[in-house]
């Protein structure tokens, strides 16, 4: 009989009974990267220094400053076997690393920004990016992703609109739960822990401003926000979680035991390992001066669940060994804490496998998986909003390209890029830039002249390097003016900015008239460009926005080129929504593009000349103006463009209140024809019931291309006001002409549930309306079912996902 092998907790509660108070308090907290730098990694007078008790986090070490995949990997090693063999415990390190578009570390593939990949609305291709992802961190050494990001952004105030996969619940829920799948896998012992982000309500910030006061009632908080999170924690194992950088009711995220431990370990089941964001603990005292001292946030944060403090020790370290000495923080407290971070060290099969491979050629070939993907993802992303029938573009035509990010191959990389990471390294280093936690690569520990010379050396390089050739030389990226020159050499292509993204830059507005006199076609290149707390970007974290609009340089430019009377194409990149009223109407045909990666160029330029027909919806509402904002499709009944027909103040004196482009918009080369709609239960109970919906879709256009399905459901007479809208599913298929589908949508009836007005989270009786078409606004069919029985309470057994399915009609059963 074989005997069992002991389980994580097993192994993590013995381990823990050996440890002094010290080594429980460096579990629990981190180290910057500084001091690792150089060709062969720290000394171990260096590391004495900093982890000669252990450590539980080694922080970004991969952006922070490494130059190549067998430099994080050389330094992994020897930090690893330091503290393997030289620590009395010899604890592995956990080293972080970020992945929201790609392992954010050099050499390695980009991918879209995450609003990109929600535009897609295909969350299979995510898993299989996120899977590729996970075998490139995992082969050197770095075990847990910062990543994914689950905020639902509806102000598109806020700079971090790009990190998100958009307004709508369902729909980053359904890219949550798949990026975490595919990241994680089956078995953490040959994948890498994902980190759910950012808990909770960070999103809806007062006035769209990074870090304000969330102001979210309770009932929206779990409802609506804490959805992705759950169900990633529910279908996919979610395993670790980072906090909120907001507070909700005065009391910060990072200090808060109701939302950490109530809603988050009680309420939703979670038994991971929560981290700070960064420097969350520190601006617990020096920003929202919730402590006295960070000694005091220390205590605050980790009793309310806050595990590990990141980047690096402020309050935790050797203040959580005196708050316990002195009997300000209970023992046990901190060893629940480290319980949970020696656990995630042992499901990732850490102790086993902290070693990994130094040898250049393999590392690269890992380094360069995923390039054929990230292309398909862009095409996938591009979003037409509209067409005249100017595109797709003829072969052979005059064409001019236009615009503050004409000439630009940066411009498709967004923060969370190794690229972009590069520019806000340079801006620390010339005290332009702040990123949170960063204002030095180095730590308290004494380092030695040579480790403070390599640091130097490898800044200077750091500093020469121009990324915007980095990424033409290293990713093959193009600016759009290139693209569409290399997608079609018999045209006569000329590019000219006019202006730049800041309008105090100089500018040729008189050029770009000119050369837009001499085309056939104008290919507008606007919208803003992102980054990381850079004074050069438009949006990013800290990049908060108060108008929407494009700024009036862009505005001016494109209209002194639509008075020559030529066609224009609008290429808008963007992560958040701007408002393009005023250009709009100027517009023969217009795409959005978002933050496309390094492909970006080519997959532009493929479908303005048709070779990719877009199929890229929404993931966010475009609004005409500023002062819509928030605008979102599924705004409550009497809020917002969701008014009612009694409704007797439906709109502003000044502008209509619909938006400009509806959440889910995306049109095509070709049209398709819906018809059908079936229910196949009009009367579904209450406990335990779904119907399937279903609805053909037929290719009555002359090229084949994809359409994505959109099924929506309302329910009125509930007690309490509901969304008008409510998507419940959604299902792709490509078609070739004259070619027709069934596609299907089975819906759990505890899909539907909500915090009713009983306080209870439950499905309530009554009737479903049901609407499918191609966008939010354009919905062509109509029915309805009833859900019959009493209410019932769904605590714990609540559904999140539907499932989609396929079925090709024959010539007989049109």
């Amino acid at each position: 009989m074989t005997t069992p092998s002991p389980s994580s907790l097993d192994r993590a509660n013995e381990l823990l009974s050996r440890m002094t108070l010290l080594e429980k308090a460096q579990q629990v907290s981190a180290v910057m990267p500084g001091a690792l730098l150089g060709p062969d990694g720290p000394d171990s007078r260096v590391l004495d220094g900093l982890m000669k008790d252990g450590i539980g986090h080694v922080s970004n070490l991969a952006m922070m400053g490494a130059s190549s995949p067998q430099n994080i990997a050389k330094i992994t090693n020897v930090v690893q076997r330091y503290l393997l063999e030289k620590t009395r415990l010899g604890i592995p390190a956990m080293f972080h690393a970020e992945a929201l578009n790609g392992f954010l570390a050099p050499g390695y593939t980009s991918f879209p920004t995450a609003i990109g990949l929600a535009a897609t609305w295909n969350p299979d291709a995510v898993e299989g990016m996120a899977r590729v992802i996970s075998r490139q961190m995992r082969s050197v050494g770095s075990f847990q992703a910062l990543s994914p990001v689950m905020d639902i952004a509806r102000d598109a105030r806020w700079g971090r609109v790009h990190e998100t996969y958009g307004e709508d619940v369902y729909l980053t829920t359904a890219m949550s739960v798949a990026f975490v799948r595919g990241l994680q896998g089956d078995d953490l012992r040959t994948g890498v822990l994902a980190t759910g982000k950012h808990f909770l309500g960070y999103s809806m910030t007062e006035a769209g401003q990074n870090m304000a006061a969330t102001q979210l009632g309770e009932r929206e908080l779990y409802d609506v926000y804490a959805t992705p999170f759950e169900a990633a924690i529910k279908l996919a194992g979610l395993g670790s979680i980072m906090n909120s950088y907001s507070e909700i009711d005065g009391v910060p995220a990072g200090a808060s035991r109701s939302l950490l431990t109530d809603l988050l370990r009680g309420r939703m089941g979670f038994d991971g390992s929560v981290v700070s964001d960064y420097s969350t603990v520190e601006w617990l005292a020096t920003r929202q001066y919730a402590a006295e001292s960070p000694a005091d946030a220390g205590v605050l944060a980790i009793t309310a669940g806050l595990d590990v403090e990141l980047p690096q020790v402020v309050g935790y370290g050797h203040h959580l060994v005196d708050a316990v000495q002195s009997g300000h923080l209970d023992e046990d407290v901190l060893d629940d804490a480290v319980r949970r971070v020696l656990m995630d060290k042992f499901k990732l099969g850490l102790f086993e496998n902290a070693y990994v491979s130094e040898d250049p050629i393999e590392l690269g070939r890992i380094a360069g998986e995923g390039h054929a993907l990230s292309r398909s993802l862009a095409e996938e992303s591009i979003t037409l909003l509209k067409n005249d029938g100017t595109l797709p573009l003829s072969r052979g035509m005059r064409i001019a390209v236009i615009g503050p990010n004409a000439d630009s191959a940066m411009v498709n990389f967004a923060a969370y890029t190794y690229p972009s990471s590069l520019d806000m390294t340079k801006g620390i280093v010339t005290g332009e830039s702040r990123m949170a936690g960063v204002s030095t690569m180095s730590n308290d520990a004494e380092v030695s002249p040579e480790k403070a010379a390599a640091m130097a050396e490898r800044y200077a390089q750091i500093m020469a390097i121009d990324t915007e050739a980095l990424v033409r030389l290293a990713d093959g990226a193009m600016d759009l003016g290139e693209a569409i020159l290399a997608a079609s050499p018999e045209s006569y292509v000329t590019t000219v900015t006019g202006v730049n993204i800041h309008p105090d830059d100089p500018q040729d507005v008189a050029a770009a008239v000119e050369s837009a006199a001499a085309a056939d076609v104008v290919v507008l290149a606007l919208g803003g460009r992102g980054g990381w707390f850079g004074t050069r970007i438009t949006e990013g974290e800290g990049t908060d926005a108060a108008k929407l609009e494009l700024p009036t340089h862009q505005v001016d430019l494109v209209r002194a080129v639509a008075a020559t009377g030529t066609p224009l194409v609008g290429v808008f990149y963007q992560g958040r929504p701007h408002a393009i009223a005023e250009v709009d109407e100027l517009l023969a045909a217009s795409i959005v593009a978002y933050y496309p990666g390094p492909q970006g160029g080519q997959a532009i330029a493929s479908v303005l000349f048709g070779d990719i027909n877009p199929s890229g919806k929404l993931p966010y509402t475009i609004p005409r103006a500023t002062g819509q904002v928030p605008l979102y499709y599924s705004q409550k009944r009497g809020s917002g463009y969701r008014r009612s027909e009694g409704d007797m103040f439906r709109s502003y004196i000044d502008l209509e209140n619909s938006p400009l482009y509806p959440f889910g918009h995306g049109l095509s080369y070709t049209s398709f024809e819906y018809s059908n709609l079936t229910l196949d239960n009009e009367a579904v109970p209450a406990d335990g019931g779904a119907v399937t919906i279903s609805v053909d879709i037929r290719n009555v256009g002359e090229r084949a291309g994809s359409e994505i399905a959109q099924f929506y459901v309302s329910q009125k007479a509930v007690g309490l006001t509901r969304p008008a809208l409510q998507l419940v599913g959604f299902a792709r298929t490509t078609l070739q002409p004259d070619d027709a589908v069934t596609l299907s949508c089975t819906v759990q009836v505890s899909q539907l549930g909500f915090t009713g007005i009983d306080g209870r989270f439950a499905v309530e009786p009554g009737t479903v309306e049901v609407s499918i078409g191609s966008s939010s606004s354009q919905l062509s069919h109509h029915s309805s079912f009833r859900i019959v029985g009493g209410a019932v309470d769904l605590e714990g057994r609540r559904a999140y996902l539907s499932t989609a399915s396929t079925a090709v009609l024959d010539q007989a059963s049109r």
